[in-house]
């Protein structure tokens, strides 16, 4: 016995999105002008990770409650202060910013740290980052997304036509790119997480957009002579029930991250969260309908298998 596909949306839905693309256009120059004005005006909350500062790794006796290790290290007034659980329950990874002063000021905080926590902590590592390494990372950090959405893109035009590829290339970075406007109106820090966050978003963006080139590629081969509007529609159509769920899917796993991961996992689930729903629409209103300002696709039975 087979197990019957889910359609969470009837087979004969037939909606007009190209009709609608000039209200999706709009939407996505909004957003773009937010994110370029917060960028401007709020800037990015830079973490410890790009800004530089104190990394310690500690092990402890039993397992960290690290809502109380947090409050005992907030007490000692260094200002930004980041932990992080990796490993076992009974490992921490403490990230305090870099204090105003010298070396010696840096390792006073160290110390202040490591006299708060007592003697029965094994402190397996002590770093200083200092601003120089901080401002590589974030180079590294910007030029990793952008080879990685290039090179997305590099795939979609060799895969299907280069007009895929510059769709999807255009499509990516406007997802990419009003996350990080999230970033900088919420102020959320901005963190070697935050671009794990982006990468993540990058990958689940392209991955919507190529089911509905696929279909619309399909389409292309099928019906020769219809018109490329009535190719798109017909595509996005096809697909909404998978690009829904999907996105539904990936929103139950997320959302309890959200309200019930605490203050270390806010940075990437939130940015996920959101990010899923701006990949979504723009899978559905803004990739596919780009198509239309291109050249014309081929439409011959050579195209790309």
């Amino acid at each position: 016995m087979f197990l019957r596909p889910i359609h969470i949306i009837p087979h004969d839905t037939d909606i007009d999105f190209v009709a609608r693309r000039w209200w999706a256009f709009s939407v996505t120059i909004v957003l773009v002008l937010v994110t370029i004005i917060a960028l401007f005006v709020k800037g990015l909350n830079l973490g410890i990770d790009f800004k530089g500062g104190i990394l310690i790794e500690a092990k402890a006796p039993q397992a960290i409650d690290v809502g109380a290790l947090r409050s005992e290290l907030f007490s000692l007034n260094l200002g930004e202060v980041e932990l992080q659980q990796f490993g076992s329950p009974d490992d921490v990874l403490i990230r305090i910013q870099r204090q105003q002063g010298d070396e010696v000021a840096q390792m006073k905080a160290v110390q202040s740290v490591r006299d708060k926590l007592g003697t029965k902590y094994d402190y397996r590592r002590v770093e200083v980052v200092g601003p120089t390494v901080g401002a590589e990372l974030l180079h590294a950090g910007i030029l990793a997304t952008v080879l990685a959405m290039v090179m997305i893109s590099i795939y979609v035009a060799w895969r299907f036509e280069w007009q895929f590829g510059l769709a999807a290339l255009i499509a990516t970075v406007h997802d990419v790119f009003t996350t990080v406007g999230l970033y900088a109106v919420l102020h959320l820090d901005f963190n070697l997480t935050a671009v794990a966050a982006l990468l993540t978003l990058a990958g689940y963006s392209i991955n919507d957009t190529v089911v509905v080139f696929d279909r619309i590629r399909e389409t292309l081969r099928r019906q020769k002579a219809t018109d490329l509007r009535s190719i798109i529609n017909a595509s996005v159509n096809q697909t909404l029930s998978r690009t829904i769920m999907t996105a539904g899917t990936t929103l139950l796993a997320l959302l309890p991250l959200v309200f019930m991961g605490g203050e270390t996992l806010i940075n990437f689930s939130a940015a996920l969260t959101w990010g899923i729903f701006v990949g979504t629409y723009s899978s559905i209103y803004v990739a596919a309908a780009l198509l239309l300002y291109m050249p014309p696709l081929r439409r011959m039975d050579t195209v790309k298998k």
